[in-house]
């Protein structure tokens, strides 16, 4: 058990999908929360962790979508926090990459309401790492970019592109899917190669994970023809090569289950 009572909020990251991957402590918290605020990216297989007993309010976000608005979760939370509850904000991947987290730590910091933060593994690194690619390798990649590839209302990325068509960084996208065209002609005309490997990862780490490969001029159609669905995970850079070795099928003698890591290419 942890040696410290559980603050009145627990900001926790649920990872990519997949209940083996979240943090121990943050099953500790979903475990004995009463009130669970969760988002849209939180996969079934992570809720089927809340107890019966806890009350579950969802809160996601789509595109043009929003069940609440950011100013009224933070409310929320302060209310839930100061009503007594142990609360639970459940977030999908890591709280303070792309997850609004550090915007409701600020806002629980100014109301003085004791708050945590427990990490989660981002996408960008639980997606990659169960289909065998590698963020960085020697000699491919000396550095990782992380990025959105969304814009509210729709406007067009602005995002530094000279700086990031850097052949020797992979580029990892969050949330690029609808942006997938502006994204590969902007790269390309900032001077990264047309050939660059780029692949886009829906559902990533669990059961139904897609992973559609090509070159970076191509992925715009190539995604469009597979019909992925967001969240959708880009990745752009040479380490995409290595995918062919490092996700094939691994036996480990006497192990037979399903953790074997397999890749699921669609």
């Amino acid at each position: 058990m942890s040696p410290h009572p559980a603050p009145l909020v627990s900001l926790v990251g649920a990872g990519p999908g997949d209940p083996e991957l979240i943090a121990v402590r943050a099953l500790r918290r979903i475990e004995a929360a009463e009130v669970v605020v969760y988002d849209r990216l939180v996969s079934d297989q992570i809720l089927d962790l809340v107890p019966a007993g806890a009350t579950r309010i969802y809160v996601g976000k789509a595109n043009g979508q929003h069940t609440l608005p950011q100013d009224e979760i933070n409310d929320l939370l302060v209310k839930l926090a100061r009503a007594g509850h142990r609360v639970v904000r459940l977030k999908g991947g890591d709280p303070f990459i792309f997850g609004r987290g550090s915007e409701e730590a600020e806002y629980l910091a100014r109301h003085k309401v004791p708050y945590e933060v427990i990490p989660g593994i981002t996408a960008a690194s639980g997606c990659t790492a169960n289909l065998g690619i590698p963020l960085t390798h020697r000699g491919l990649a000396t550095g990782v970019r992380f990025v959105t590839g969304h814009c509210r209302n729709d406007i067009d990325l602005e995002l530094n592109w000279d700086s990031l068509a850097d052949p020797d960084t992979t580029l990892v996208i969050y949330m690029g899917l609808a942006n997938v065209t502006q994204i590969a002609e902007r790269l390309i005309a900032a001077g990264l190669p047309p050939d660059t490997p780029a692949a886009a990862i829906a559902q990533g780490t669990l059961p139904a994970q897609r992973l559609c490969r090509s070159r970076l001029a191509d992925l715009p159609r190539v995604a469009t023809e597979a019909r992925l669905a967001a969240p959708v995970l880009i990745v752009i850079g040479r380490v995409l090569a290595l995918a062919d070795v490092l996700a094939a099928p691994v036996e480990a003698p006497g192990l037979s289950d399903d953790r074997t890591r397999t890749a699921r290419h669609g």
